[in-house]
């Protein structure tokens, strides 16, 4: 667990929420582990009351569970959930590869293909981090791209519930061989403005990025109920 430097006062709300967040999402904290106040108070330089109104706002993002006089646990992700969340957010990305195809200029264009060219060198070093890193700036620069406020309102949502599952979903090496190819292909329907060879691309990159998980969460639970 990463609990290094206390947080500045003037953004202490925002950077204890976000820190918070990525600890959930990174497996600093674990699902099902009760959220160590304490020890996080200490290691942020904060009182109770801030960091208690900061996992409220993780609670309405479903990251944790909050438990009357027991504080929070974090939050297990269940099937049920993926299910019903996967295929909105992949709808919503559909969506948002059409209109990006549209609406993004040359500048926009650009820099999403800096940040895919990183991708694909972390890919080459193994670099599960950085990789992951670059790929959320490609998805998030197409959903910014579509010029859509609710969309990428909706999208931001439902992809904070899910992000941590993002993260793992590449964990065999053949998903993560599938996952660069469906990105180069989305890539030359992006530079070929082909609004809707990119929306069914993005549709299809998420939902099997939903089955890939699922196999490992069914594969996770055969190995809990052999033990």
């Amino acid at each position: 667990m990463n609990l290094t430097q206390t947080i500045k006062r003037p953004t202490l709300h925002e950077e204890l929420v976000e820190r918070l967040r990525n600890l959930v999402v990174e497996d600093g904290l674990k699902p099902g582990e009760k959220v160590p106040e304490k020890e996080l108070c200490e290691s942020f330089g904060v009182s109770r009351t801030p960091l208690r109104e900061a996992l409220k706002v993780l609670a309405s993002e479903g990251f944790v569970v909050l438990q009357a006089n027991r504080g929070a646990r974090v939050a297990e992700v269940t099937r049920q959930e993926l299910e019903n969340t996967f295929p909105v957010i992949a709808v919503l990305e559909q969506l948002a590869g059409e209109l990006a195809c549209q609406n993004l200029d040359a500048d926009e264009l650009a820099w999403i293909e800096k940040r895919h060219s990183a991708m694909l060198r972390a890919y080459q070093a193994r670099d599960r981090t950085s990789y992951f890193q670059a790929n959320q700036d490609v998805h998030q620069a197409l959903i910014r791209g579509a010029k859509n406020d609710i969309l990428e309102g909706h999208h931001k949502l439902l992809a904070a519930r899910v992000r941590r599952v993002r993260f793992m979903a590449n964990l065999s090496d053949e998903r993560w061989a599938q996952a660069i190819d469906e990105h180069e292909n989305m890539m030359n329907r992006l530079r070929a403005r082909d609004s809707g060879g990119l929306g069914q691309l993005m549709k299809l990159h998420m939902m099997n990025k939903f089955a890939a998980h699922i196999q490992a969460l069914d594969a996770q639970s055969g190995d809990t109920a052999a033990t």
